[in-house]
């Protein structure tokens, strides 16, 4: 049965380099929602078909879950808590003084906006958390799409959005979480620093800043198209107005790097509210930077471990750094090299790692060898014969994803 709709799935997705040719009258905006909506459908079937064997839990109200109740595990629990009860004024503590898992872990804006439409429609959370989801999911694909297609084109656009909509941890784009929100709000960030909006970059990197924790990436990307703005200045002069739109672009980055503890500090009075917050959800009680992959690289595979990790950094940095990604824009190659250096420095491996992948999607590009300038292309595989290989495997583990790391295993389980 799992292999027959896996099967089902790769069938129907291997209808899409059909739309990679459609006639011209199709706009690329068309053309991303009618693939982003094959792939969600197809995802959606899966959750659907997995939904029955989920047993009762603290997490589902201790009762039977369908579709709807299935998206609303994990970190969707927490979600609906705040778009419910909103934040605590103090923060729980253990026994020892310590301070406990608590809501002011996750950002706001989801939430509310889930809250806001629970307050219009009348329904529950449960029902609109996913579906709010859904819909900024949609919203992400076409902004990925146009940010892609200003670096390698219509087509090549098309099968990277295919890539990344079918991606393994996809299934997190339509269930009670972040991810297509921050991928929404990045990608034009993103396209805002790629074509010199500073002012929209700046009210974006706000929004980011209460939706997703990642501004010292930001900071870094934005600081380079700056520079390279900078450099320009002898044959393109730098106005007083643009100098005043770069400025306020930094300014941004460093709001969304303070505004969410701040607001956490004023909430409860604790100037250490988020930072304690998130230590709890670390071994020993505190983020510890870097370490993790160490100790992780170290019990995988012993001494060789470090170099082995050496290794994925290099390939990480090379991937963006080589000719393969000659295409690509400064700020589609530094993106993902911040963003990994972040990630790895602040989040150490484990269940989560495969969704914290999304947003490294310019790596998609030099996997489908679309990032070679010129005539250049790699010659080993051609690029229909990369999308194929890459959409098959992903929707086998995305089943993998959904079934294993998304489905709750009572009484404790790793969150995904």
């Amino acid at each position: 049965m799992i292999t027959s709709r896996v099967v089902i799935g790769a069938v129907m997705v291997d209808r899409v380099p059909r739309l990679l040719s459609a006639p011209a009258r199709w706009s690329v905006t068309v053309q991303i929602v009618v693939l982003y909506a094959l792939t969600r459908i197809i995802t959606a079937v899966m959750l659907a078909r997995v939904a029955p064997t989920q047993l009762p839990a603290g997490m589902t109200g201790g009762k039977t879950v369908g579709y709807f109740g299935f998206t609303r595990l994990w970190d969707g629990e927490w979600y609906d808590k705040i778009a419910t009860s909103g934040y605590p004024a103090t923060l729980p503590l253990d026994a020892a003084g310590g301070v406990q898992q608590n809501p002011w872990a996750f950002y706001p804006v989801f939430p509310l906006l889930s809250r806001a439409v629970m307050f219009v429609t009348g329904l529950p959370f449960t029902v609109v958390g996913s579906t709010v989801a859904l819909v900024l999911g949609f919203g992400a694909a076409v902004a990925l799409g146009t940010l892609v297609k200003d670096n390698i084109g219509r087509s090549g656009a098309l099968a990277v959005v295919t890539v990344y909509a079918v991606f393994p941890s996809s299934p997190a784009l339509q269930l009670a979480y972040t991810e297509s929100l921050a991928m929404l709000l990045l990608c034009c960030y993103l396209l805002a620093l790629q074509r010199e909006k500073w002012l929209v970059a700046t009210l974006l990197a706000v929004l980011i800043g209460l939706s997703r924790p990642i501004a010292l990436p930001l900071a870094i990307v934005t600081a380079v198209a700056l520079w390279l703005r900078w450099r320009r200045r002898a044959g393109e002069p730098i106005a007083r107005r643009e100098w005043f739109e770069g400025a306020a672009a930094v300014v941004g980055c460093g709001v969304a790097g303070l505004i969410w503890p701040a607001i956490a500090w004023a909430g409860t009075g604790r100037f250490d509210a988020y930072v304690a917050t998130m230590g709890a959800w670390s071994p020993g009680g505190r983020v510890r930077f870097f370490l993790p992959w160490i100790d992780m690289a170290r019990w995988l595979w012993g001494t060789p471990g470090l170099l082995i990790l050496a290794a994925l950094i290099l390939a990480i940095i090379g991937a963006m750094a080589g000719p393969w990604a000659g295409r690509l824009s400064p700020v589609m190659r530094v993106w993902p090299v911040a963003y990994a250096a972040y990630s790895m420095a602040a989040q150490g491996p484990g269940t989560s790692t495969p969704r914290y992948l999304l947003p490294m999607f310019p790596y998609l590009i030099v996997m489908l060898g679309l990032g070679w300038r010129g005539r250049q292309r790699a010659k080993w595989l051609p690029t229909w014969a990369r999308w194929s290989v890459l959409v098959a495997l992903s929707l086998w583990l995305q089943w993998k994803w959904i079934t294993t790391l998304w489905h709750f295993t009572p009484p404790t389980d790793w969150a995904p």
